[in-house]
């Protein structure tokens, strides 16, 4: 009885040991990741991207957005799903890289050819002009590059290499910053400015980081030329094909937006998805940071499903960390939405601020999903994702089609909102039901507590004259509950720190 027991002892101090070495390593890669994108990405969306709209005008960056929304939503056959089931095949068996990587690299100049052709097809029906024909010729190709160089670094990711792959996911934005800030704030020029140069900047820089990335994964594969095999391919997307149409699914529900702005309403369209974009692109911003989590789970969560490991410590650990925030932000965007406009743009900010106010409850869904959705993915439910996905791309496009025409883009955002949390309840929903997880009533209680303080301290720094101090009271006073209340705790975070991997 006694040997029995010291065996179950051990056991669950082994897996305790697992755990926080997994917490560890999620964590501090985490923080370096999110490092590394605070540093950059801010820059981006709020100094340059945010300055090319202010020097456009709301109708040029719309037609711009429209655009380049136009390119994302079709970007599904420049992957066909296979940078998702890479990343999971490489993280069960990291031996697959040098057999995959010669036929994948191949594949996807296939399927830009694919892909190119079925947009600019698609583009002379709905009807765009010259111009607009001229610039989404020049973002098909960045499409392909951002493709490429996602697959590539999903061989990284896979392998285990957080850190390297952190630093190259910040490689692209650093070079169009400096690409942009050169034809922005500098007069080598003479002071000119466009779209179309803004478009080519991205092509410059997307090209660098393809070349930089593809370094990187040909030294880990130690050997690399292109391989044309037909009936390899049909295996490779017969395999991705679920991974393919969720991301289908996903790209028109999340895209479709702006696309229908411009080309539903005949008067003002691109004005439209000029305001809804400055809104989005706070909500885009939140949304690349939560992205980090699902980049860092998905190899984590399949390698530990595969050795029969317990995920269900790292499921809430993850979980905490993301909501916190999440929420955060939101109730600070329901108080001082129209101040955040006012402060980044000089034109429609009263409306973008009550689309961003929609748009900020809906990335509460959004975060949800990188945590729920990604350990789904992990364990191969793909079905269920995909009936899931496929319903609600039907039920945003059935309800843009409905409120764009009556309500302009604050239809669009009331669409997107609940277009995102329904989703994130029915992903929560299955996990409960495939990994036979029961309800953290506790967890829930504890952030409507959360909630509802905010919402407090919110109402009182109504009363301060000084906005930004309104901001500051309420951010400070929701990171010191949420560490009172032990819904971030640093105790933990710093023994999770000082753990060594095992």
């Amino acid at each position: 009885m006694y040997k029995v027991s010291i065996k179950i002892f051990l056991h669950l101090a082994d897996n305790l040991q697992i755990t926080q070495s997994l917490k560890r390593k999620f964590f501090t890669n985490l923080l370096l990741l999110l490092l590394l994108n605070l540093l950059i990405k801010p820059f981006w969306v709020l100094g340059i991207d945010r300055t090319v709209q202010n020097v456009l005008g709301a109708e040029e960056y719309g037609m711009y957005f429209a655009l380049f929304n136009f390119s994302l939503v079709l970007n599904i056959f420049l992957d066909l799903g296979i940078t998702n089931f890479n990343n999971r095949a490489i993280a069960r068996n990291t031996r697959l890289l040098t057999k995959y990587l010669s036929f994948l690299v191949s594949l996807k100049f296939v399927l830009a050819v694919v892909y190119a052709v079925l947009c600019l097809v698609v583009a002379w029906i709905v009807g765009y002009d010259m111009r607009q024909i001229h610039l989404l010729f020049f973002l098909i190709f960045n499409q392909f590059l951002v493709s490429l160089t996602a697959y590539l670094r999903s061989n990284i990711s896979g392998l285990h290499y957080f850190r390297t792959d952190g630093l190259l996911s910040v490689v692209d934005r650093t070079l169009m910053i400096a690409l942009c800030g050169v034809l922005l704030f500098t007069n080598w020029f003479s002071g000119y400015f466009s779209v179309e140069w803004f478009v080519y900047a991205q092509t410059v820089a997307y090209v660098l980081t393809t070349l930089i990335v593809l370094a990187f994964v040909v030294h880990y594969s130690g050997r690399f030329r292109l391989r044309i095999n037909w009936k390899i391919y049909r295996s490779f997307l017969k395999q991705s094909l679920p991974y393919a149409l969720l991301v289908l699914f996903m790209s028109v529900y999340t895209r479709v937006d702006s696309v229908l702005l411009e080309r539903f309403l005949a008067v003002d369209g691109d004005k439209q998805a000029g305001i809804y974009a400055q809104a989005f692109r706070l909500q885009d911003a939140a949304a690349m940071l939560g992205l980090l989590f699902s980049g860092l789970l998905l190899p984590m969560f399949s390698r530990m499903l595969k050795q029969g490991e317990d995920i269900s410590a790292l499921l809430r650990f993850s979980f905490e960390l993301i909501m916190v925030p999440a929420l955060l932000g939101m109730i600070i965007c329901q108080f001082y939405g129209r101040e955040i406009m006012e402060l980044l743009y000089h034109q429609h900010v009263e409306v973008s601020a009550g689309v961003l106010r929609l748009l900020m409850i809906g990335f509460t869904g959004i975060a949800t999903t990188y945590i729920f959705g990604t350990l789904l993915t992990a364990n191969g439910n793909l079905k269920a994702l995909n009936l899931v996905a496929m319903a609600f791309m039907v039920f945003n496009f059935s309800l843009n089609v409905v409120l764009i025409p009556r309500f302009k883009a604050e239809g669009a955002a009331i669409t997107a909102m609940l277009t995102q949390t329904g989703i994130a309840s029915l992903q929560v929903v299955l996990v409960m039901i495939y990994f036979k997880l029961k309800v953290n009533y506790l967890l829930l209680l504890r952030l409507t507590g959360y909630v509802l303080f905010l919402i407090l301290v919110g109402k009182i720094s109504m009363f301060l004259e000084n906005r930004l101090f309104g901001i500051m009271l309420l951010f400070g006073a929701g990171l010191i509950y949420a560490m009172a209340t032990k819904l971030i705790s640093l105790k933990a975070l710093l023994t999770v720190l000082k753990e060594k991997d095992s």
